[in-house]
């Protein structure tokens, strides 16, 4: 899906269309010419065992979503695959089927991996067949190689050309100072890198003329990606457990301050939960959801409210000037990712601790575990969710995701917070399109939940800025380059697109 463009790119499946108006049957049209990288076709069979995977398959990442709506998967034929729902299911053709950003679901070759009686336990391998333009040809801890498949189906059925680029190198650069990277940007040394931050991008585009970025030369550098930032906490564990105290940190957040001083005065900071991509700016435009802003000022930034909320909910501030209840401050320390919180999070930490919380950075490599494990203190991440409508967005925070304390939150859904009221608003909105008038109700009431509770703290839309060096190759897509309107993140599901398309620079 190219999210610019808005609009589907059509590539094992030449076409995915629901069948029946009410939404519970979807027909999918296999192209032809689609090969495996063995020589194998590409046809119905390996659609059917991949979805039968994830329906059957607890440990699959979309397997919750196919045992909710999926009854069956068949192919009548080699080139056809209906899949029928239990419920109207308007919205799961392009949330779980429909590969854009990091989700949807790759389809994998039956006749490899039919044979496994443990398909968890197999490990795959450089020789692991595959339908792309590029083969892996070396993988260590350090750098991951591939090279380009002269015999790639998709040039004989006539929807790509061969690409120019003939290998592509993905350095680690783990531990790796931003600051080194940059200049090996400068340097020619890399084509791309990870998004980088604000005034490291901007020296990079002065320092080399060769290199720009989705918007040029003109700040903030990137494009809305589908990955707002928010502080989450576990909230079955105390003090986060009190929405008091939730609300308190968050009225220390002073969001104008952070688009002064992280985005050059760029309205970057957010107080929802997912990107305002046009069908989403469409719905917080609607007079429900601006009635809601009034009522609860999420944005609102107020010390004075914040120590009023602590000082109901049993807090005094010690002689740190710090909140303190049984002897014990409030945990703020924030874990996040040194290479791409390093602008942000220092601000938060300031902010935090001017409210009177405990408040530090944790860029260590234990910062994930602690977010999966629901350990006390802030975890800086992302919503990867909703891009069309909110659905997927409040879906996130449904109780069946509510890991019990002590076992590991799945799918980076960190709050563990746990409402039967919201779980059934959100149940009522699944089976519905959203112009259903109920749909739209229901995503009314779901945001005031999410605001009034608390769930966690919206801070940030999140920019991709990546520089792309033009030096040897160029039509990266930017701004003035749509092409199919994919987003330039050479890692997400999407990035081939991204690289089969690069020209030798002239």
């Amino acid at each position: 899906f190219g999210i610019f463009a808005d609009k589907d790119i059509p590539w094992l499946a030449e076409s995915m269309e629901y069948t029946k108006p009410d939404f519970t049957e979807l027909t999918i049209k296999m192209r032809d010419g689609a090969m495996w990288s063995d020589g194998e076709p590409v046809t119905s069979k390996d659609v059917v065992f991949t979805f039968e995977g994830q329906l059957k398959n607890d440990k699959l990442p979309y397997h919750a979503q196919f045992d909710q709506f999926v009854q069956d998967v068949k192919a009548p034929d080699a080139k056809t695959v209906v899949v029928t729902f239990k419920q109207p299911s308007p919205r799961f053709k392009f949330e779980v089927l429909t590969l854009k950003f990091d989700t949807g679901i790759p389809i994998v070759p039956e006749h490899v991996l039919a044979k496994e009686a443990d398909v968890n336990a197999f490990t795959g391998g450089i020789e692991m067949p595959h339908s792309g333009p590029y083969s892996v040809v070396q993988w260590d801890k350090n750098q991951k190689i591939f090279d380009l498949r002269e015999d790639w189906w998709a040039v004989k059925a006539g929807l790509h050309a061969l690409p120019d680029v003939k290998r592509i190198v993905i350095g680690n650069i783990n531990g790796v100072q931003m600051d080194t990277v940059a200049q090996r940007v400068v340097n020619n040394d890399f084509d791309a890198t990870l998004d980088m931050r604000s005034q490291v991008i901007g020296n990079i585009l002065k320092s080399n003329p060769k290199v720009t970025s989705h918007a040029g030369d003109k700040s903030p550098y990137g494009y809305l990606d589908w990955w707002p930032n928010s502080l989450w906490m576990n909230t079955q564990i105390e003090p986060y457990s009190d929405v008091r105290v939730r609300k308190a940190m968050a009225l220390t957040i002073d969001r104008d301050k952070i688009d002064e001083i992280v985005y050059d005065g760029a309205k970057i900071a957010t107080v929802y939960p997912f990107p305002l991509y046009p069908g989403l700016q469409k719905f917080v435009d609607t007079p429900e959801v601006k009635a809601l802003e009034a009522k609860y000022n999420p944005r609102e930034f107020s010390l004075e409210k914040s120590a009023q909320l602590m000082t109901e909910a049993g807090f005094t501030q010690n002689g740190d000037g710090l909140w303190e209840k049984d002897g014990k401050t409030v945990s703020a320390v924030i874990n996040g990712f040194e290479g791409i919180h390093s602008d942000i999070v220092p601000v938060l930490v300031e902010m935090l601790k001017a409210g009177g919380f405990d408040a530090s950075v944790n860029f260590g490599t234990d910062s994930y575990t602690n977010m999966a494990e629901g350990k006390a203190g802030l975890y800086m991440f992302g919503h990867g969710a909703s891009l069309k409508d909110p659905y997927a967005a409040f879906e996130l925070f449904h109780s069946r995701y509510s890991a019990s304390v002590g076992t590991t939150a799945g799918n980076n859904r960190f709050s563990r917070y746990k409402n039967p009221e919201y779980d059934a608003i959100v149940d009522e909105m699944a089976p519905l399109s959203e112009d259903n008038p109920t749909f739209k109700a229901d995503a009314v009431k779901a945001l005031e939940i999410y605001w009034r509770d608390v769930i966690d703290i919206p801070i940030i839309q999140w920019l991709h800025r990546i520089p792309y060096n033009q030096t040897y190759w160029t039509n990266w897509p930017t701004e003035a380059n749509l092409a199919d309107g994919t987003n330039g993140a050479y890692w997400a599901h999407t990035g081939m697109l991204v690289v089969s398309g690069l020209k030798t620079a002239q």
